[in-house]
């Protein structure tokens, strides 16, 4: 699938990781799981995560974490493909 593809079958997608206060690391497990079930994940990024960095960097660091591909930041959501 190509990317215009991915990100309008995320559209309707629920958000199914948060990330908080406790960070990145605290949900590096969970998103790994989920991308292992699903083709799409959707991630909303809360205040206390981003402490002044941007949702694009912090997207583009957790999809580094689990060997994934970023295909979309809107606001303070991704969404992010395997």
């Amino acid at each position: 699938m190509d990317t215009q593809q991915l990100k309008q079958e995320a559209h309707d997608l629920d958000v199914t990781v948060w990330v908080g206060k406790s960070g990145l690391e605290s949900v590096v497990d969970e998103l790994d799981d989920q991308l292992k079930n699903r083709d799409l994940v959707k991630v909303k990024f809360l205040r206390a995560a981003r402490a002044g960095s941007s949702t694009d960097e912090k997207a583009a660091d957790l999809a580094d974490r689990v060997d994934a591909e970023l295909i979309d930041t809107r606001g303070h959501t991704a969404v992010l493909h395997r």
